[in-house]
């Protein structure tokens, strides 16, 4: 199978800026702004991952390992200090609840707009429209602003948006931890759906049996790095066991 996505030697650095005490900011003016008042965190390190057409794989790790870095990567939303990142097809996904959506228009106009932004032309909008707003459950508030509505509602519409542009490469983060129990399941089903129809999935999230259910492959990163490239289910018994 052709490769959709190739991460080669990606390094992301951010700076975190420290709130220092008055005192202590004056020394550091007298000194003639000698030192730094803040630091750099290595979020990524020298990541290389290659994803295969049609494959299912869920990102892992704990807190601050990068696993959602990494994954903003591969959507596109953030770039690399150094290193690369290519995708292969249409890439859609959930990188944040209701990202894309402006809150004064309705959920009917920012499905238009999410939906262009995903790269969905007018016509194909039309199309599935319905069939967006039925999976959605959204009801008569499709023509409410979306500013009124609550987090279950927004991750809803996202959902149902994302995964009628027909991706070749789908993207979630976390996004399953939102929303009634109902809703989680047929957001699984969908996913699998997706997975039983060849296309590439990536997933990040913290309910270890949620991604044991969806994904074949399981790849662990530690503060940037990836420690661990294998079958779900033993990078799954890993981080259960690194957590005891």
């Amino acid at each position: 199978m052709p490769t959709a996505i190739e991460v080669t030697n990606v390094n992301k650095q951010f700076v975190l800026r420290h709130t220092r005490s008055i005192k202590e900011a004056f020394i550091w003016l007298i000194k003639g702004r000698k030192g730094d008042l803040s630091e750099k965190f290595h979020a990524l390190r020298d990541v290389c991952l290659e994803v295969r057409q049609g494959e299912t794989v869920a990102l892992l790790g704990f807190n601050g390992s990068g696993k959602s870095t990494l994954l903003k990567h591969i959507s596109g939303v953030m770039l690399p200090d150094s290193g690369s990142v290519r995708t292969r097809g249409r890439v859609a996904g959930l990188i944040e609840v209701g990202a894309g959506f402006h809150q004064d228009l309705s959920g009917r106009e920012n499905v238009y707009l999410n939906g262009a932004i995903l790269g969905m032309t007018e016509a194909q909008i039309n199309n599935r429209f319905a069939s967006i707003v039925d999976f959605a459950e959204i009801g008569h508030f499709i023509d409410t602003e979306v500013k009124f509505y609550s987090s279950g509602m927004y991750l809803r519409l996202a959902f149902a948006v994302a995964v009628h542009t027909d991706p070749d490469v789908f993207l979630v983060d976390e996004i399953l931890a939102v929303g009634d129990e109902p809703f989680q399941k047929k957001c699984i089903l969908k996913i699998k759906e997706l997975a039983a129809a060849g296309k590439t999935l990536v997933v990040v999230s913290h309910d270890l049996d949620v991604v044991a259910k969806i994904c074949e492959r399981g790849v662990l990163l530690d503060h940037g790095s990836v420690t661990f490239d294998g079958s779900i289910d033993d990078a799954v018994a890993r981080l259960r066991s690194a957590a005891v």
